[in-house]
């Protein structure tokens, strides 16, 4: 009999047989973990509640023959009730969980420093004090940095040649010089490329200080550079809510706001769950969710070698020479 114990966070689950489940975590000296959850759908279950989606948790695991079983549960933080009452909160976090299970692709290879990016990242959307949608951009950049995929943001992706540039192309790798430059690629405003950089490297009040419609065109460019190297659509982004967040309730009552933290990329926690099989976010009729931003507020391909970006900040442009993509 082989025992072995972790730390990690519950990327997504789905039912096996009658009552029980197969979770997947994202652990801290194991990497991503595949394992058997005997009866945690039932109603007696003692730590079914602890193995949901954004769970931050600390396991201890029975070595199956293909799949381990989890038998024992003790929860690190609970942060599900802050991620689950907020919708933006709780689309964004659908989104990095995703991104984490697509990123660790291998079972049971180390992963510390993204395990670290998704704990920080559901620490800061547990604590409410950031714009849930700035938070996913930032863990969007770093774990892209993780992966070997960081947009070149300074100097051209291809020559090397120091900015500031201003075409940006995701197939490239991010800003192209004059010389370098090909069709199809954007020419974002700078406040765009100065926000990108700012949450990349952890400038939380350049970040904040930019208008929705920086953000939604940071947002779309992180998309389709994400989602380009992963040759996959996330399932998760379209429903992201990428509007900016209204006052809550509590503070219109004149209550304290609930107290929170910024993505750390030394601690980080939990969340919530109203998934699929998947573990990723329902859709309603025609594929959208009330009240989310449209999948076109992000970029999108349009042809190959050709990136789209609507809904793009006043004073962007984008090239018009042979091969370029139209507006």
């Amino acid at each position: 009999m082989s025992l072995y114990r972790d730390t990690g966070v519950v990327l997504r689950v789905h039912k096996l047989g009658e009552a029980d489940r197969i979770i997947t975590l994202l652990t801290r000296r194991n990497g991503k973990v595949r394992a058997v959850a005997k009866g945690v759908r039932r109603t007696t279950s003692r730590f079914g509640a602890r193995l949901e989606p954004f769970g931050h948790v600390d396991v201890q695991f029975y070595t199956g023959r293909t799949l381990d079983v989890v038998t024992q549960v003790q929860t690190v933080d609970a942060f599900a009730l802050p991620i689950v009452g907020d919708y933006q909160a709780y689309t964004a976090a659908a989104a990095i969980v995703e991104t984490a299970d697509r990123l660790a692709a291998e079972e049971e290879q180390p992963a510390l420093k993204l395990y670290l990016l998704v704990v920080g990242a559901l620490r800061a959307l547990a604590g409410g004090q950031r714009d849930s949608s700035l938070v996913l951009d930032a863990f969007l950049l770093r774990a892209m940095a993780f992966a070997g995929w960081e947009p070149a943001l300074t100097e051209c992706a291809r020559c090397g040649e120091r900015g500031p540039h201003a075409a940006f192309n995701v197939q490239a790798g991010g800003l192209l010089c004059p010389r370098c430059r090909i069709p199809g690629s954007v020419h974002p405003a700078p406040e765009v490329l100065a926000v990108m950089a700012a949450l990349l490297h952890g400038d939380w009040p350049l970040a904040e200080d930019s208008t929705q419609y920086v953000r939604r065109d940071v947002s779309g460019l992180v998309a389709a550079h994400l989602q380009w190297h992963l040759e996959r659509r996330l399932r998760s982004l379209p429903f992201v809510e990428r509007r900016a967040r209204e006052a809550p309730l509590t503070a219109a009552l004149g209550s304290d706001a609930q107290a929170g933290g910024d993505i750390d990329d030394e601690t980080g926690d939990p969340g919530a769950d109203d998934t699929d099989a998947d573990g990723e976010p329902h859709a309603t009729a025609g594929g959208a969710t009330p009240g989310t931003a449209a999948w076109t507020d992000t970029a999108r391909a349009t042809a190959p070698g050709e990136v789209e970006v609507t809904g793009a900040a006043e004073g962007s442009r984008r090239d018009t020479h042979p091969g370029a993509a139209g507006t």
